[in-house]
């Protein structure tokens, strides 16, 4: 048992019987487990490896409405009230803090780029506005570069990722949920059609409703009880400093550039728009779902046959529930981080600002993000089979919305009314071709 848990988080025995088995416990996963546990639901989480060591707890750390697809942006205002009430939710500090979010431009002409999202957004009464280029290096004391402009919202922030995926976890666990590590569910059985109960290495537990909260896990998973859940790997990738005196508040992110204040004293540093894309059987498999996406993308994914290419070749002859799945043999991805990128976003930064000329790395970190065709996340029932749900495809943006889509997701399953409409995120669009508008992703 992990001490940093309370007697109610019990990481080793499975249950013989529960309400909802929750698979995946990085953010959205716990998230979801904490407000089905607030509402009295028996529910267990099963994680295959340990909480938060993929993109939940490797990730940027913002929290932002800023840039968002604008049908997300009613579900990430609640999920901003929702952060500044996580510590008395779960009784510790998450590391949230509202300290701006600026997003910068070269020239003036540059900010038409984000004028549609203005107006779109406009419905929300957000407070993102234009700055100028005579405010905007307010934003960024010390820089050697004059900028044309930008955008800032003042009420956006961040947390730290790692730190909030187990506290919440934590607060899910004192409120009765049982949280399993160690613990990689197979597959699930129906019974009339129904979820009635999952296979886990460590056991059966019967269940009425399972959550598929997997990140990028999730396609496989579905795919292996014939549900189809379109889903590709961008490789995200960031530097942890050390403390950093003199520095920009907050987040903020331009040309070459991108950085988050940490509470620690250092920052995270990268490169907002450089993912590499390793070519996997899914590539093909859903290629006439990614046109629209590769047409806004291409700049950004950097395509490759990398270790990932074998691994999930290797993936494709699928497993029996009695078998040892792929989630027990590759337990926690941790990918080598895109190094040429990140000595370019060295490089950058320290050319910038002054301030980071002698700074020192003591991580870099990268993760696989778990990307929709839309780039919109799926919380949703999967009308094919009664008791099964989807919450995945958060397509980098996950980390912020998540305590909102945990409460959403556990709104679903207890048949309350939604918070926000969840129309938007219905896994059915891809099933009858009405996915529309794609945003890029991490604009």
């Amino acid at each position: 048992m992990n001490a940093e848990f309370p007697p109610t988080a019990d990481f080793s025995v499975v249950p013989l019987e529960t309400e909802v088995v929750i698979v995946g416990g990085g953010i959205v996963g716990v998230s979801t487990a904490l407000f089905l546990a607030q509402k009295g639901v028996p529910v267990v989480l099963c994680e295959k490896g340990t909480l938060g060591e993929e993109q939940s707890g490797r990730n940027w750390g913002w929290v932002r409405k800023m840039g968002r697809d604008p049908r997300e942006v009613p579900l990430m205002k609640h999920a901003m009230e929702l952060w500044g009430r996580m510590q008395q939710m779960v009784g510790a500090d998450v590391g949230f803090r509202v300290r701006g979010i600026t997003y910068f431009v070269n020239e003036e002409p540059d900010l038409v780029r984000y004028e549609a999202w203005m107006k779109e957004v406009a419905q929300f009464d957000l407070d993102t506005r234009w700055v100028s280029k005579a405010e905007i290096n307010s934003f960024a004391p010390g820089a050697t570069r004059q900028f044309g402009g930008g955008l800032h919202t003042a009420s956006d922030g961040f947390a730290e990722p790692h730190i909030a995926t187990t506290l919440i976890g934590r607060g899910a666990a004192r409120l009765g949920a049982r949280i399993i590590e160690g613990c990689a569910v197979r597959g699930f059985e129906t019974e009339g059609g129904r979820v009635s109960e999952v296979v886990t290495e460590k056991g059966r537990i019967k269940c009425k409703h399972v959550v598929l909260a997997g990140g990028i896990w999730s396609s496989l998973f579905a795919r292996s009880v014939d549900v189809k859940m379109p889903q590709l790997k961008m490789l995200s990738q960031v530097m942890r400093t050390r403390p950093i005196s003199g520095g920009p508040q907050g987040c903020g992110s331009g040309p070459g550039f991108g950085f988050r204040e940490r509470l620690d004293g250092g920052y995270n540093v990268g490169m907002r728009s450089a993912h590499p894309v390793d070519i996997v059987p899914d590539s093909f498999r859903y290629l006439k779902d990614y046109v629209p996406a590769l047409k806004n993308e291409w700049r950004a994914m950097k395509f490759r046959i990398g270790r990932r290419t074998f691994q999930e070749v290797g993936m494709e002859k699928g497993w029996r529930l009695d078998q040892r799945s792929p989630f027990e043999k590759y337990r926690i991805m941790r990918p080598e981080p895109g190094h040429k990128i990140l000595d370019q976003a060295t490089i950058n930064i320290k050319k910038l600002f002054p301030q980071f000329k002698d700074m020192v790395v003591n991580e870099r970190m990268s993760a696989w993000i778990d990307v929709s065709p839309d780039a919109i996340p799926v919380i949703s029932p999967v009308e094919a089979i009664p008791g099964f749900y989807i919450s995945t495809g958060y397509s980098g943006h996950g980390f912020g919305i998540a305590p909102a889509a945990g409460q959403l997701m556990a709104e679903m399953i207890t048949g309350e009314a939604p918070v926000v409409d969840p129309t938007p995120f219905r896994h059915s669009r891809f099933i009858d071709g009405s996915t529309i508008k794609h945003w890029p992703i991490g604009f």
